[in-house]
């Protein structure tokens, strides 16, 4: 038995300690925000928090996750009220949506760290995230309009 923290939550799960944590967060969990889209860490899809760190589930071992603290899209807000979430709706980010939790959780982890990013740090924290439909110059946007909410005093958990 295995015991993770998950978005303040406590759950113990019997897998395999070898099991990527995107399955056991999506099949086992059932937190289904987290995608699943090459699965050997190259388009971002599925990216979560690991203690802050913006990492790729698919290739993270559910080990890794032990005594950590790990946040999906769906822990980064209580309401849906994150910076980065008001500003991706602001903005009409989404076209078809699939690559948007990993896009935000690796801008969250971005923003947490730089509250000041230039397009060129955005550029580079962003880089390993694939949209499909194009959308970059509007998540580009959506993280400087969250990171100038930021410094107006809403809170980035």
């Amino acid at each position: 038995m295995i015991t993770l923290n998950i978005n303040k939550k406590n759950y113990n799960v019997d897998v395999d300690p070898e099991t990527p944590l995107l399955w056991v967060l999506r099949d086992v969990i059932n937190l289904v925000g987290t995608k699943y889209g090459c699965g050997v860490a190259q388009c971002g899809a599925c990216v979560v928090h690991l203690n802050g760190e913006a990492v790729r589930s698919c290739v993270t071992k559910v080990s890794r996750a032990v005594g950590q603290k790990v946040v999906t899209i769906e822990g980064l807000s209580e309401k849906n009220d994150h910076p980065l979430q008001k500003a991706w709706i602001e903005l009409d980010v989404p076209q078809c949506g699939y690559c948007q939790s990993g896009q935000i959780m690796s801008a969250a982890a971005l923003l947490r760290e730089n509250k000041n990013p230039t397009e060129k740090d955005i550029d580079a924290a962003m880089a390993g995230n694939i949209c499909r439909c194009g959308t970059y110059l509007r998540i580009r946007k959506a993280i400087q309009l969250a990171a100038e909410m930021q410094r107006k005093g809403i809170k980035i958990p």
